[in-house]
């Protein structure tokens, strides 16, 4: 059974990167070659250090591209030691992600909500289940959590793309608040924790919500840290960009599964997103 489901992952990757050179003459969100082009624009990224000490991106970095292209960078690009992780969202649960420093041989814990196809815990990686509001780590264990595009889900519905069982189809818009004094009390003292969000005009599409300024600020002030760092970043037909807050206010999201917010920009979910650095 496992081969087989191995044997069609590699399938899908090598149809996909087969379909590049027709995604790069014609970028088209989810489109045939995205996922491999998506992939190359990433690794490039983290090992160029293109997001390191608050470069500007290229003018068409990203284009038809989600915000991963400008989230994983961005985080690579402050880590160096993570000491003991915890991956809370598994968002870096992709071998390319997981045997590149400094995630390689790291002392790295992933939780989800639910069991996920392809899991690496021969590598070494650990996996925990269940609700980020109330996890089982005792208190100051992770010297650095990463939450990358992971609360805005937290108290909505997540049957569609995650369990498909009743009880987790909530509707609790503050349902991050609970997570984000999790990861504070569950983090050491002067430990990091990273976490994205999508950004711009307030919208609630049921399975995840867009935060603006005051539910950023909310999320600030709930953890209460020592100190931190927001980064924007806005897409564009010109691609992603460093932005400022007030200048991505109104920005909206492209949802894939319904097909609100399309574009002729070809946006391929958010067309903003803040990321903070908060420290313990």
């Amino acid at each position: 059974m496992m081969r087989t489901d191995r044997l069609i992952y590699g399938v899908k990757w090598l149809l996909d990167g087969a379909a590049a050179p027709v995604f790069k003459m014609r970028p088209r969100p989810f489109g045939p070659g995205y996922q491999t082009v998506k992939r190359g624009i990433i690794t490039s990224a983290i090992d160029s250090g293109l997001l390191r000490d608050g470069k500007e991106l290229p003018r068409g970095y990203g284009l038809a591209m989600d915000e991963r292209v400008v989230e994983y960078p961005w985080l690579f690009s402050r880590l160096s030691k993570v000491g003991t992780m915890l991956d809370a969202g598994s968002t870096f649960n992709h071998d390319f992600l997981l045997r590149r420093p400094p995630f390689r041989g790291a002392d790295l814990t992933i939780m989800t909500l639910a069991p996920e196809k392809r899991c690496y815990w021969h590598e070494g990686y650990s996996y925990v289940f269940g609700d980020l509001r109330n996890t089982m780590f005792a208190d100051c264990v992770f010297d650095t959590i990463a939450s990358i595009s992971t609360i805005e889900h937290i108290g909505l519905d997540n049957r569609m793309l995650y369990t498909g069982k009743p009880e987790d189809a909530e509707s609790d818009q503050d349902g991050f608040v609970p997570a984000v004094k999790e990861f504070k009390r569950i983090l050491k003292p002067g430990g990091n924790c990273f976490i994205s969000v999508p950004f711009g005009k307030r919208d609630n599409l049921g399975w995840y919500q867009v935060f603006d300024r005051a539910m950023v600020e909310k999320i600030v002030e709930t953890f209460g840290p020592s100190s931190h760092q927001i980064d924007y970043f806005g897409y564009s037909r010109d691609g992603w960009s460093r932005q400022s807050a007030a200048a991505l206010a109104n920005a909206t999201v492209y949802d894939v599964h319904t097909g609100k917010g399309w574009g002729d920009d070809l946006a391929a979910s958010s067309r903003a997103v803040a990321c903070l650095q908060l420290t313990a």
